[in-house]
């Protein structure tokens, strides 16, 4: 759903059938899942879980939902059949959060919540739950007689995390608005045990994120204390080239039996990763660039560019490549540069502004190879190709900057000002 789209309440979801693209039925909406914030703020919902055909009860993440309209909820196709494990920082929206007695912050009178709704932000992926459906009165038998009104999450009390007391959960609730190269610094200076603690109470894509940025010492480290099917989610979450890089420290057998519990769209792309040399542009790149047919128009492309979930460096150009759109691709025909996307009229093919000065690297250049060519063309990444003329991937600056940087650099002071750590 996009910005501006009318909020739903969660009764309503419950039950309702979960498709996929093709329209085929996965499951149904047995609840919903929060993360409690504290201060007041609206709970994140990370996603849903579905019981599929087998009552199986699975976690399906709001990043996979594309659509909740009409009575039903249809998803990218991607699904972990895994069974859902509630984790300590999370609420079941129906099972916990309803028909709790909670306290209007304004007049101090104690109401029931007899629903609570979610809604989109805006120009996101992310969901947060945003009003509160309270009946006054004790509850009870007669509850039905009291006053209904809809207030705001803030409104009331006995739903948000304390202030004091909430261990990791209260020091995850600091890292809500921090980039995930500073969370990395704080738990980089925290000890291993409570490192572990945090990395617990952190939700699968958040701890992606913070554990790209961390020292290959710690991501093992962290990797080998979680649950072997959690690691495996994390990796699914994480850039394919830096869940290989993470893979590539790790004994054999643990690498591959990771490996196996991933989903195999994510392994096969991470395998193909690890058989390149690491520092190789084929060992560098990431497989998930972006991808457009030659038919594709600019303002396709400012779609692709606009996604939230993408870095700087990779939303910095676009390839444009005959079918199949996913790596290895058809034949690679050139980039086209952001800027030019911004020049030309949103009907234009991208097949005619396509950059092929440019020739691109193949996957076993050296690091010193790939360096120079970021350097020489004022390039921030450099697509990948084989022999047979197929992209295969795209080198980031950000990528060649964590082989040449120290093994200390985060030990500088360029870091934002760091949260207390309470260790």
């Amino acid at each position: 759903m996009a910005g501006g789209a009318p909020r739903i309440f969660v009764s309503h979801l419950s039950g309702v059938p979960v498709f996929d693209p093709n329209g085929d039925q996965v499951g149904r909406v047995r609840d919903l899942v929060a993360m409690l914030r504290v201060g007041g703020r609206p709970p994140r919902l990370l996603g849903l879980v579905v019981e599929v055909v087998s009552r199986r009860r699975i976690f399906l993440p709001m990043t996979r939902v594309t659509g909740v309209e009409s009575g039903q909820v249809i998803t990218t196709g991607v699904v972990n059949m895994r069974r859902f494990e509630q984790r300590p920082t999370e609420r079941l929206v129906l099972g916990e959060l309803l028909d709790r007695r909670v306290t209007l912050g304004a007049t101090g009178e104690e109401v029931t919540v007899l629903d609570v709704a979610i809604q989109q932000l805006p120009a996101r992926r992310d969901w947060e739950i945003d009003k509160i459906f309270v009946r006054k009165g004790k509850g009870g038998a007669l509850r039905r007689r009291g006053e209904t009104l809809t207030v705001e999450w803030s409104a009331v009390t006995g739903f948000s995390l304390e202030e004091e007391g909430q261990g990791a959960e209260n020091l995850v609730a600091t890292f809500e608005q921090m980039r995930p190269a500073d969370v990395a610094n704080v738990l980089h200076h925290l000890s291993p045990k409570r490192r572990a603690e945090v990395a617990n109470a952190l939700d699968d894509d958040r701890l992606a994120d913070v554990m790209e940025e961390l020292p290959e010492d710690e991501q093992v480290e962290i990797l080998g204390k979680l649950k072997e099917e959690r690691a495996a989610d994390v990796l699914e979450a994480m850039d394919p080239d830096d869940a290989a890089d993470l893979l590539s420290e790790l004994p054999e057998d643990d690498k591959e039996r990771l490996l196996t519990l991933m989903q195999p769209d994510d392994a096969a792309d991470v395998r193909r990763l690890l058989s390149y040399e690491e520092n190789t542009a084929g060992g560098l790149m990431t497989t998930e660039p972006i991808v457009l047919r030659p038919d594709a128009t600019v303002a396709d492309a400012l779609a692709r560019v606009r996604q939230s979930d993408l870095s700087p460096a990779l939303a910095a150009q676009v390839y444009v490549c005959r079918p199949p759109d996913e790596t290895p691709t058809g034949k690679y025909l050139g980039t086209v540069h952001f800027q030019r996307l911004l020049r030309d009229p949103p009907f234009t093919l991208v097949s005619s502004i396509v950059d092929t000065d440019l020739p691109p690297l193949r996957p076993d250049a050296s690091l010193p190879q790939v360096t120079s060519y970021l350097a020489a063309y004022n390039m921030v990444a450099v697509p990948v190709v084989d022999e047979s003329g197929s992209l295969l991937g795209a080198v980031t600056v950000d990528d060649v900057l964590d082989h040449l940087l120290p093994d200390d650099w985060r030990e500088t002071d360029f870091h934002a000002e760091e949260v207390s750590s309470g260790q």
